[in-house]
């Protein structure tokens, strides 16, 4: 099997990398791996912090295969959002060690899911972010869930539902971000940011992270499973058909509902 995620550990700090050039869309095959590097990095004791990147120069991660999406079954499209969703949720939750994001370049869609993931994020300067599955007849489900806490409810709705991209700058302004780095030194300041956390204690650290995890939303898990059959929902539509072979053909879609 190809490895699209690879997987190293450097000083005490798991770097998960993302590597699926040309732009890291998520297949099931790359969340496998992922979750899988994820669940190691939880069980070795030697591991304190783990680093989330990427290994494509200018990309983070463009989000769901949508060339994928566009030729699967209904039920292998509900089985990979399931896993970023609720796979990715559990993964971190079990993980008990802190978990930062190292974002240089594009990050959109699914690509946000699996960076806000993470307890911090750090991303290069020059990084842009959206959620842009509106514009092919999907909805970003989970990013309802808590990007309104986030940012507020008007906010939200507006990157939520325009799908347009926005800057590092904004992000970090925001409050999605939690510092910027030219993308050259991004990883070297997430290590530093890992290196700081992954010195605190253990036991201490994994206990707090889970009181943090469980004060910070009770509902959350319930929210995860609603956006999943929320997905599933709109993916069934004539609309989300005609979003994703607007893609795949490079055309503006003809929405079916919108036409009388």
């Amino acid at each position: 099997m190809k490895h699209t995620v690879t997987y190293t550990v450097h000083n005490a700090v798991a770097e998960i990398v993302l590597n699926s050039p040309p732009v890291n869309a998520i297949t099931e095959a790359m969340m496998d791996q992922l979750l899988q590097h994820m669940d190691r990095a939880a069980r070795d004791a030697t591991v304190k912090a783990v680093i989330l990147g990427s290994a494509v120069p200018g990309r983070f991660c463009a989000g769901l295969h949508l060339n994928e999406m566009g030729a699967a079954s209904f039920e292998h499209k509900l089985c990979l959002v399931d896993k970023l969703y609720t796979g990715l949720f559990d993964a971190q939750t079990r993980l008990g060690k802190p978990c930062i994001a190292a974002v240089g370049g594009t990050a959109r869609g699914g690509g946000m899911t699996l960076a806000v993931s993470c307890d911090m994020l750090i991303a290069s300067d020059s990084a842009t972010f959206g959620y842009p599955e509106i514009d092919v007849g999907v909805t970003p489900a989970i990013h309802y869930t808590h990007l309104p806490r986030i940012i507020g409810k008007h906010r939200a709705f507006e990157l939520l539902f325009t799908g347009r991209s926005f800057t590092a700058a904004e992000a970090l302004q925001l409050g999605l971000v939690n510092e910027l780095a030219p993308e050259a030194l991004v990883l070297e300041r997430a290590r530093a940011v890992a290196r700081l956390l992954g010195a605190k204690s253990p036991l201490v650290m994994r206990l707090g992270r889970q009181a943090f995890y469980k004060a910070l939303d009770v509902e959350y898990r319930r929210g995860v499973a609603s956006a999943v059959e929320h997905f599933g929902n709109v993916a069934a539509t004539a609309d989300a058909r005609e979003g994703m072979a607007a893609f795949m053909a490079k055309r503006s879609p003809a929405w079916p509902s919108g036409n009388p």
